[in-house]
């Protein structure tokens, strides 16, 4: 469970996060969306403690990232919005030394490497540096990281981008078989189409505040039983 209670973030003058109030619960899928500068990043920065918030706090599975940092962090998984880092190591390097972090036992730690593999289709490039990948590639192998340690809350952002159609389909199918183990997924992403067939329930967030949180069922029950999320979602934010 992610509970994020009254966080606020002031950059200067402007509200980043104003006053966000969200509770997401274990077993599901939470798509976070909202138009360019809306405060997605920076809630997802706080929750991950890259940034400190101005006010509130926030906990994953009972733990504060202010508070407890250490055993918060080792709650989740967080696919950042650029896979650009750790250029110079070769895949296999930066893959153990995501499993050194999180201490995954070497034995497990190769099964689920060549799984992961084998999955994103990246066995013949594990011992290139990642300097030479792909945008796609660098995609795969951060995911591939997060996911060796196989951690209960899963954070994505804008996670299929550069994706090949295989593997976009392959971490959507890994995304519901990871809520439907009682699990979390809290993603955000400008695909609405995406998050319209795979959410359990949207969050939108517009100028910091939290808009709406619910299913996508309740949300045309006020606005329009036929329409879709993208038409929705310019509804409820144009005058927000």
């Amino acid at each position: 469970m992610i509970e994020i209670k009254h966080v606020t973030k002031t950059f200067g003058t402007k509200k980043a996060v104003d006053d966000l109030d969200l509770t997401i619960p274990t077993g599901e899928i939470i798509g976070f969306i909202g138009p360019n500068g809306a405060g997605k990043t920076t809630t997802i920065k706080m929750m991950t403690g890259v940034l400190n918030p101005d006010e509130g706090d926030i906990l994953i599975n009972g733990k504060s990232i202010q508070k407890e940092p250490l055993e918060a962090k080792r709650q989740f998984g967080l696919v950042p919005d650029s896979p650009d880092m750790f250029l110079r190591l070769k895949g296999i390097e930066y893959l153990n030394f995501m499993g050194d972090i999180y201490e995954v036992d070497t034995q497990v730690r190769q099964q689920r490497i060549e799984a992961l593999a084998e999955t994103f289709e990246m066995k013949e490039a594990l011992n290139d540096k990642i300097l030479s990948y792909s945008h796609g590639m660098r995609q795969k192998i951060i995911i591939m990281g997060v996911l060796i340690n196989e951690p209960e809350v899963w954070i994505l952002d804008e996670p299929m981008t550069g994706l090949d159609p295989q593997s976009s389909f392959r971490l959507k199918q890994m995304m519901k078989e990871h809520a439907a183990k009682g699990k979390t997924v809290f993603f955000s992403t400008h695909v609405l189409e995406v998050a319209e067939k795979l959410c359990d329930k949207i969050a939108i967030i517009a100028h910091g505040k939290m808009i709406y949180f619910g299913t996508l069922e309740d949300l045309r029950a006020q606005h329009g039983e036929n329409q879709s999320l993208e038409e929705l979602f310019l509804e409820v934010t144009e005058h927000a």
